[in-house]
């Protein structure tokens, strides 16, 4: 939990100008859009059972409520700023393996589906493209999602890892274990933009979990921090270059050396500052 704190301050050093916003927390029905008011009831007042708190990964607190209702709202925030504005990042968000109605793998709500179907229902956007490159698949998205056609979810992730039972995304492309920069880098650029310029989508919102890094305990892939920035600035030139705008959130990164970890989830602002300059 202590990297949010600490990637605020890196950032800040990174970038004086970096404008801030800061996000009310989700409404109650921004949440019903994707999740079962029951569900909603049991996490609000606190009474998820151990087996529930246990796949989540946090015990239940007040204050890990008012969290990820913030991380959710900021999503929401944050692809409106980057229709407004072409290009917006959420220093928190990803929260990919949320279902409608319990929570898995440190995710307790689904800020991804949740922007995406808010943005829908009020007729901001016309079609959304997910790119979910977290070393995990997105399976709570995908499954959110997967009855939505104005919504395409793209997962490229390691295969032999979390979850152990994959959802179906519109897009999946499972990876080999190891697999380093070049390799993966290869892979990404064969795909992407033809999804692009296929799905012509009013808004890409871009999960840009640093997992997918060699030192990170909970991936399987070996991309070094050069890769990290080479990733996220391909996927935002890619979309930037065809005008279209991009959302992007930190997604996961699990290492407890918090700075470093900090510094992989700083490359996507990095590369960001790279494109806009």
């Amino acid at each position: 939990m202590d990297k949010f704190r600490v990637l605020r301050a890196q950032l800040e050093d990174l970038d004086p100008q970096l404008q801030w916003y800061l996000p009310e927390p989700a409404s109650r029905g921004a949440l019903e859009m994707v999740h079962d008011p029951h569900y909603i009831d049991a996490l609000f007042a606190g009474t998820l059972d151990r087996v529930a708190q246990r796949r989540s990964g946090f015990p239940w607190s007040e204050s890990l409520v008012r969290r990820v209702r913030l991380e959710t709202g900021g999503t929401c925030l944050t692809a409106r700023l980057a229709l407004e504005r072409g290009l917006a990042l959420n220093a928190a968000g990803g929260t990919h393996h949320a279902h409608a109605d319990f929570s898995s793998g440190y995710c307790l709500l689904n800020d991804i589906a949740v922007a995406v179907r808010v943005l829908l229902s009020e007729g901001l956007v016309e079609r959304v493209l997910i790119v979910d490159l977290d070393v995990h698949q997105g399976d709570g998205t995908a499954r959110l999602l997967a009855n939505e056609p104005r919504a395409f979810t793209f997962s490229m992730h390691a295969e032999r890892n979390f979850p152990a039972r994959k959802a179906v995304s519109d897009l999946d492309m499972p990876l080999e274990s190891g697999l380093g920069d070049e390799d993966y880098l290869e892979t990404l650029a064969g795909v992407l933009p033809r999804l692009l310029d296929e799905q012509q989508p009013s808004l890409v919102i871009y999960d840009a979990g640093v997992d997918v890094h060699s030192a990170d305990r909970l991936g399987h892939l070996c991309l070094s921090d050069s890769g990290l920035y080479r990733r996220d600035r391909f996927v935002i030139e890619a979309a930037c270059r065809r005008g279209i705008p991009i959302a992007g959130v930190i997604g996961g990164g699990y290492d407890r050396d918090i700075d470093a970890l900090c510094r992989r989830h700083g490359q996507l602002f990095v590369a960001a500052v790279g494109v806009v300059q």
